[in-house]
Formats: structure tokens, C-alpha cells, sequence
């Protein structure tokens, strides 16, 4: 049928319909020759229950302008099949419609949602005329044009809705309103014990009446963004109630939300997850009253945050900063490390967690570090941490300042405490207000942090933002001109401190092996030139030594093991289920993968501390890993679960990954053995897996020179910082393949 846009006014010529108001609606009523009228106040979302099937279900509130606006009667319509895919693609919420050929039945959620006792269901040959606003008042009143696609007729019309507004002060209960008020307290939306989040907030207008809102959505964006006190709020379609003897606002079907920053002078730009927000005139000069009555009552505050050289011991407050880095301390608890360009008087609490769990950067430059609090936020709030990108700019409310380290959790017994330090704290509830929110980077306050962060940057020593590769090595390196302890204590790397003579490189070479030598030399040529390809494997149990796999190689073997999969019986200690996958763009599909967890985990709550992950991508194990401690991937063989092949890392930590070497490993499937206070860590995982870890350390070839010899010799970081002799070179091999080759010689020669 063809697609129609209708421009004038009225309804479509139909001279065999007649309009029945929906208050008239029920099972007795001849609805055979009848046509309803109302405005979309609510639009789900459309169901696809098997091929060529589809549900979609909105509400409808009736036109009719005779109605007092609290009494407008709403109905819910179900759309089946084609007409149901063909209405979600072309009528909006807000859009009016024009139904016929519906058949009316009883409501089962008339309880639940106190609308109309009956519901409208349209399928087959029932047709639907949809009202829209012309994008131009110049186009011709009526033009019609032809679709294949749609099964309906499609009208518009240049008529914007006009909204009426009820003060605070004449709300009476049960009624559907809409309102404008200045936000006097609110809360950040949190989630519920259902599937929405729920959002609380007071708000007051000049009748001076505060009314309390609560608002359930189950989308975070469809909530306020509200940013402090004495912003202002815009709420289409919430419902009065009268409750503990006073009116408060609850939100119902069609409920929308506009947020206007509150100081006054600024620009009447709307907070809104709406493309295309109705704003007129009328809306700006009421946010300009509002915003100039507000502050002539004072209720804006005078500053939204206190910056970290303000921050005093045991007080409250508001913190606008920028994360850096963030880190899981615990199952309830994650590290947020942030900073907003002051620094605080106070000596502040140093949090230590594993590197290799944080996320960004794990070490800034020593003047940089001087200005970065470490904040530790719990419960609910950890859950939200888990979304935040370093470098995002943030809002903290109710934030804790409290002296001492007493109740820091994970504290080290390698970690001292520190009772004079503070410590900062977001704690679980959201009491007060307490909790995060992102702001956005046009915000005026994220505009003048920026200005403060900039200002440091400018002042920070250029020569830490510019050290390269070579000078990084000469730094770690290089060894003292002297033997002395006092070289010993301004150098990176730990020295010698005793009165050894230094040897030739002559002398040296004539020596027995196994002894400690002392030389002075210089450093001719050293190999790789870029820090990041000395990044090497070693496995302490048999010494073996590789290069870490290339990313395309890992990729591969994901990719392998993804595809088909066996019928299988997963271990009698796991608990099977999927997890949902987001896609690597907005057009790309979720995908559902299958997992196992530990029963006793779960049973133990701590279900993200382990997760066996079947059917994945090396990208997506990424993706995931950054919202649980252990992951790691299996793939069915044999009627059961196995590992990967040990080429590939077996273990995902945060950012980190972890190999296992092929020589020493005996792979199986056991269940993590964790006791009482006991801590899952890398080690516990790969023994229970038959695993032997292999070490990341960083080795280098260095060509040493004096005036007798020249000594080629290796430089290996984390195993007790050895510099072994090594034989004449001949080609280039690398430097695991010649310390392998290496380390074979010099076991034959022990034997």
C-alpha cells in the first residue's frame, strides 16, 4: 500500500468510520465500523518471536481535548506480525495515530499499570494513520508517496503539541502532569532490586512547595542528568500520588525528562538523550525565571566541588577530578586513582595493587604523583567503576576523607600501615546522594579543570615526557663509576658494595665459570634498540626461553577453537551459563557465549572471580576480561573441556596475560582450591590448571668493551639481574634463541 503524508488538518477522509472515544471502549461495544485517535505516549520495543513474527506493544492516550489532563484516558494496543514491524519503523513517540479494524480484549496489566480495563489488538487487515509535525511548513498540504515496504498509511501534520505546565503548588493526587522545578536534592540512579534503575530527587518551584520524584527506568540515559543542586528539571507525564501525607510524583508511560544547568546566565542547553528535544520559546524564558528565583533564594550552591587542596580530614564533599587509572581491590571494592591539578596538603594514603590488574597507566612521573589521589569506592558504587575509561571526567558525591589505613581492604603485610595518612572513600548505599557520575566534556566545570590540568602540564619537567628508549636503558643499565655504596644509592638497579677490584675483560674471560666478576667497561651496542621487544617468556622449572606470541598467531588459535564444537560434559564442580558479548560497533550484534564458573563461587557470591569461557574471540576474552578477575579459555575435545594450546595465553587478568611453557605443563581441569581468607591469584589458578607459569622478564644483549677485550653478555631483569659471559657471535639470532642455545651449553658443560 502506498505511504501517504497528510498535512492538513482533521482526519483522513474514512466516511464509513466514526470516531469512539477510548473511555468508550469495552467487549460490548460495536467496534466493527469505529475508528480511535490518541497520541503515542509510550512505545516498546519490537519482539521477534520466530520467523516472520513479531509483537509490539504502546499505549495510547486519547486526543480528545475536552478532557482535563489528569483524567485522559490511556489504552494498551498490541500490534502483531507485519503491521507490528511496520509500526515500529514508522511512528514515533509523541506521533498521533488513527486506528481501525481492532479487536478489543481484556487487559491483564490493567492492575499492574492502572490504565484502561481493556486493550486495542490490530493485526491482518487493521490500519493505523499516523499525525507527524511536516519538517517544513512550505511543502504542498498533501503528498503522497509510494512504499513497497510498509503495509499502512502514513499521515502528518504541522501541528506541535503544546504542553501545559502545573505548579508545585496546585498538584492534587492522581493526575498526570507536567512540571518544571529546581532540583534541591537528588540521588544518581542506582539499581533496583528489579531490572530498572531508580532515580530520587526533591524539587521546588516559586509556590515554595518541595516535591519528591521517583523515577524507574530501565535504560540509565531515559534519567535525569542532573549535575548538583539548583540545576533544573523539565518532566512530561509523571503521575501525583499522595503519600505519608504529602504529593509526590512517580513517572508512567510516556514519561520524558529535560535537565537545564541552573546558573544563571548560562546557556538553556537541554541535558537530554533526545535527538531532537522540543524546546521552545516558552521553555527558555521559564528556565530563566526559575534560574533567576533560585538565586535570589540561594539555593544553588556556592561552589559544586571542593578541589583536593581543600579536602580536609574526616569531612564530606563533592570531588570534580579525572581519572587515570582504576584497579579491582577485592570482590566489593575498586581502586579509582584520579586527580584534578591541586594537590593536598595532607600526606595521602599510597592503595598497592598487582600492575598487571590496573587499568591505565601504572607509574605517572614523580611530580605528577604528588597531585593524584588514590579513592577506594565500594558495593554498588564498584559495580559503576567498572564501566569508567581512564580519562574520563568525573563527579563524586559524598565523598569521605578519612585519616589512617586501618580499614583499607586488601591491605599487604609488605604494606605498612598508615595512621597519619588519608585515605579517601566512596562507601556502598546511596545515602546523602552519595555516588559518580561521568560528566560530559562540555561542562563548565569539566572546561575549568581542564584549565587547572593544563596549567600543570605546562609547568611538568619537559625531560620526563621525552625520555626515550636509549636514555630509559643508560638510566637502568649502566653500571656505577665506582664500586661505593654511595653509587650504589643513585642508581636504578641494585649495586655491589664491596671493595672487589674491577677485571679486565682479558682477565675475565680466562676465568672458571660460575663466579662473580667486577668490571668496568663501556657499552658499545646493545640489543633490541626498543624496550618492549626485550619483553621475553621464562619458565624457571626447565629454562626455557621465548618470544611472546604475535597477536595475529594468538588470534588465530581462537579462532580455531571457536569452530564447531563437540558434545561435551562439563566438570560436576562448574555451573553452566552464557554471557553476552557487546559487538565491536553499534551495527554489530551481541553475541551469547557459553561459560562454566566454580559452583562454590558462586555459592560463595564471587562469581566473577573465575570464568571458564568457551567459543571466543581473542578480542572479546579482552572485552570481558576487563569485567572479571579470571578468565580462562576452553574449548570441548573428547566429550569434555581442555585448555587452548599453551601457545596461547591460558589466563586472562585485567590487561594481562599469562602463558604456560608446553615442556613442563601437564593441562587439566580442576576446580581452584581457595580457603578462608585465602586469595585466587595467578599462581592458584595455574596449579589447579596442571599449568607451570612462565615469567615475563626483559632481556637484553649487551657488547661490552675496554682496552683489552670486548664481551658480549646478557642483561636479564627479574631473575636475580644476572650478566653472564656468552660465546662469539656468529650472525644476529635473537636473544631468546641465543640465551636458549646458551643455557644448553652450559648445562653440557656441568655434565
Amino acid at each position: 500500500m502506498p505511504v501517504l503524508e497528510w498535512a492538513g488538518p482533521g482526519s483522513p477522509d474514512q466516511a464509513h468510520l466514526s470516531r469512539i472515544p477510548i473511555a468508550f471502549i469495552s467487549t460490548g461495544a460495536n467496534c466493527a465500523n469505529k475508528i480511535i485517535k490518541g497520541e503515542v505516549v509510550h512505545k516498546g520495543p519490537l519482539v521477534n518471536l520466530n520467523a516472520n513474527k513479531f509483537i509490539l506493544k504502546a499505549v495510547i492516550q486519547d486526543y480528545d481535548s475536552s478532557y482535563p489532563l489528569c483524567q485522559t484516558p490511556s489504552i494498551n494496543v498490541v500490534l502483531l506480525d507485519a503491521l507490528a514491524k511496520d509500526f515500529n519503523q514508522a511512528v514515533n513517540q509523541g506521533d498521533v495515530v488513527a486506528a481501525s479494524g481492532f479487536t478489543v480484549g481484556k487487559s491483564p496489566t490493567v492492575q499492574k499499570d492502572k490504565l484502561h480495563p481493556f486493550n486495542l489488538l490490530l493485526s491482518g487487515d487493521a490500519c493505523i494513520y499516523v499525525f507527524r509535525q511536516t519538517p517544513s511548513a512550505s511543502r504542498p498540504s498533501a503528498v503522497i508517496k509510494e512504499s513497497s515496504r510498509l503495509s499502512k498509511q502514513v499521515f502528518k501534520r504541522p501541528k506541535t503539541p503544546k504542553y501545559t505546565y502545573v505548579k508545585l503548588g496546585d498538584l492534587k493526587p492522581k493526575c498526570v502532569v507536567n512540571v518544571y522545578g529546581v532540583v534541591v536534592f537528588f540521588k544518581q540512579p542506582f539499581k533496583s532490586r528489579g531490572t530498572d534503575f531508580c532515580s530520587t530527587l526533591k524539587i521546588t518551584d516559586q509556590s515554595n512547595q518541595n516535591i519528591s520524584c521517583t523515577i524507574f527506568c530501565e535504560k540509565l540515559e531515559d534519567h535525569p542528568k542532573i549535575f548538583q543542586n539548583g540545576d533544573i528539571v523539565r518532566m512530561h507525564r509523571v503521575k501525583t500520588q499522595f503519600y505519608n501525607g504529602s504529593i509526590m510524583l512517580v513517572n508512567t508511560h510516556g514519561f520524558s525528562v529535560v535537565t537545564f544547568d541552573g546558573t544563571v546566565g548560562a546557556d538553556v542547553e537541554p541535558r537530554t538523550s533526545s535527538r531532537f528535544p522540543n524546546l521552545e520559546q516558552e521553555d527558555r524564558r521559564t528556565v530563566e525565571q526559575l534560574r533567576s528565583w533560585a538565586a535570589s533564594e540561594g539555593l544553588l550552591p556556592a561552589v559544586p566541588s571542593i578541589p583536593l587542596s581543600d579536602a580536609q580530614p574526616k569531612a564530606y564533599f563533592n570531588l570534580t577530578c579525572q581519572l587515570l587509572a582504576k584497579a579491582p581491590v577485592d570482590s566489593t571494592c575498586t581502586l579509582l586513582r584520579v586527580w584534578d591539578g591541586t594537590r593536598c596538603p595532607w600526606s595521602l594514603l599510597n592503595v598497592i595493587v598487582e600492575p598487571d590488574v590496573m587499568e591505565g597507566p601504572s607509574m605517572f612521573s614523580k611530580e605528577r604523583e604528588k597531585l593524584i589521589a588514590n579513592i577506594l569506592v565500594y558495593d554498588n558504587h564498584a559495580e559503576f567503576a567498572r564501566q569508567l575509561k581512564p580519562g574520563d571526567f568525573l563527579r563524586i558525591y559524598n565523598l569521605r576523607a578519612i585519616p589512617g589505613s586501618k580499614k583499607v581492604p586488601g591491605l599487604a603485610g609488605s604494606q605498612s600501615a598508615e595512621e597519619d595518612h588519608l585515605a579517601f572513600h566512596l562507601h556502598g548505599g546511596t545515602a546523602y546522594g552519595r555516588g559518580m557520575r561521568v560528566l560530559p566534556e562540555s561542562s563548565p566545570d569539566v572546561q575549568q579543570l581542564k584549565r587547572v590540568i593544563e596549567g600543570f602540564l605546562e609547568r611538568e619537567d619537559e625531560e620526563i615526557d621525552e625520555v626515550n628508549d636509549s636514555e630509559l636503558l643508560e638510566i637502568a643499565c649502566t653500571p656505577p663509576e665506582s664500586p661505593s655504596v654511595e653509587a650504589a644509592k643513585c642508581s636504578a638497579e641494585r649495586r655491589c658494595s664491596h671493595d672487589v677490584q674491577p677485571e679486565t675483560l682479558a682477565d675475565l674471560k680466562q676465568r672458571d665459570r660460575g663466579r662473580v666478576h667486577h668490571v668496568r667497561v663501556q657499552l658499545s651496542s646493545y640489543e633490541p634498540h626498543r624496550l618492549h621487544q626485550a619483553l621475553k617468556l621464562y619458565c624457571s622449572k626447565c629454562t626455557l626461553m621465548q618470544e611472546i606470541p604475535d597477536d595475529e598467531v594468538v588470534a588465530s588459535l581462537f579462532s580455531e577453537a571457536s569452530k564447531g564444537s563437540e558434545s561435551f560434559s562439563p566438570p560436576a564442580w562448574t555451573a553452566s551459563g552464557s554471557v553476552e558479548v557487546p559487538g565491536d560497533s553499534l551495527a554489530s550484534p551481541n553475541r551469547t557465549l557459553h561459560v562454566h564458573l566454580s559452583s562454590q563461587l558462586v555459592y560463595e557470591r564471587k562469581s566473577r572471580e573465575l570464568m571458564f569461557l568457551m567459543g571466543s574471540t581473542l578480542e572479546e576474552t579482552c572485552r570481558l576480561a576487563a569485567g572479571y578477575r579470571h578468565i580462562v579459555p576452553v574449548r570441548s575435545r573428547g566429550g569434555g573441556l581442555e585448555l587452548l594450546d599453551l601457545t596461547a595465553p591460558f589466563l586472562f587478568r585485567g590487561r594481562k596475560r599469562y602463558y604456560g611453557c608446553k615442556r613442563c605443563s601437564q593441562p587439566t581441569l580442576k576446580e581452584p582450591n581457595v580457603e578462608g581468607d585465602a586469595v585466587m591469584d595467578k599462581k592458584v589458578v595455574a596449579e589447579a590448571l596442571g599449568v607451570q607459569l612462565m615469567q615475563s622478564v626483559l632481556l637484553m644483549k649487551l657488547e661490552l668493551r675496554d682496552a683489552t677485550d670486548t664481551l658480549e653478555a646478557f642483561l636479564w631483569r627479574d631473575a636475580n639481574h644476572e650478566i653472564k659471559d656468552f660465546p662469539p657471535r656468529g650472525g644476529r639470532p635473537s636473544a631468546s634463541s641465543s640465551f636458549n642455545k646458551w643455557r644448553a651449553e652450559r648445562r653440557e658443560t656441568q655434565r
